[in-house]
């Protein structure tokens, strides 16, 4: 079986570890806004644009999810400068693995341009990844397809059934499932729990980035 051309991996809960920050910039951001903190609300948008999941969390006062969004992006951003999200234990030898088989690795990512930059920067990732596309750059995020497209058009990839989409949300997986994309694997690294994850269409369902490594080196898919 042929092995991908590009595999597109989610950020927060796939390739890097947050410490709980993520849901916790969420609580802060709301909070401070007024909004009351809902955990099962949060998690039905976990994965999505953050754009949109703010929308989704205050849907009746776009101008208090806007100044939401906003403090989200602060608290973020400091923990990022505090170093409390972290490389997951096996991204960087996958990510080496892939490119020295000629696979091309592309991140994609509900965070913005300014706070995905700060986090490249500060795990040394710049030169290990081919492309990264954000929520900046597309139209609607996930589960809309085009951050996948826009990963294809950077690294000059032709066909969907040459991409691999790897991620931790139900909404990486509908991503990967709109875009037809040839691989579509969950990773119970981060957000969704396994049941979760097999709610939604799917190749396959993994327990960490170097079994997804396995299946795809492996010719493992749908």
């Amino acid at each position: 079986m042929r092995e991908p051309k590009l595999v597109v991996f989610d950020v927060a809960g796939t390739t890097v570890s947050d410490g709980g920050g993520v849901p916790e910039a969420f609580r802060l951001a709301l909070t401070r806004n007024g909004v009351p903190f809902d955990a099962d609300a949060l998690g039905a948008v976990r994965g999505r644009s953050k754009r949109d999941a703010f929308a989704a969390l205050v849907p009746d006062d776009p101008e208090r999810a806007a100044a939401a969004h906003a403090s989200f992006r602060t608290a973020l951003a400091e923990l990022v400068r505090e170093g409390t999200m972290r490389a997951m234990a096996d991204a960087e030898h996958v990510f080496a693995a892939l490119r020295g088989r000629g696979i091309r690795v592309a991140l994609n990512t509900g965070f913005d341009r300014e706070t995905i930059a700060l986090l490249l920067d500060a795990l040394r990732w710049n030169e290990l990844v081919d492309a990264v596309v954000c929520d900046d750059d597309v139209p609607a995020g996930r589960p809309a397809p085009y951050m996948i497209f826009r990963a294809m058009e950077a690294t000059r990839t032709e066909s969907v059934a040459e991409v691999a989409c790897i991620g931790d949300t139900r909404a990486d997986l509908y991503a990967a499932y709109n875009a037809a994309a040839g691989w579509s694997i969950g990773v119970t690294t981060g957000a969704d729990r396994r049941e979760l994850l097999q709610s939604a269409p799917h190749t396959a369902i993994v327990d960490s980035l170097t079994d997804a490594l396995a299946l795809l080196l492996g010719g493992g898919r749908a």
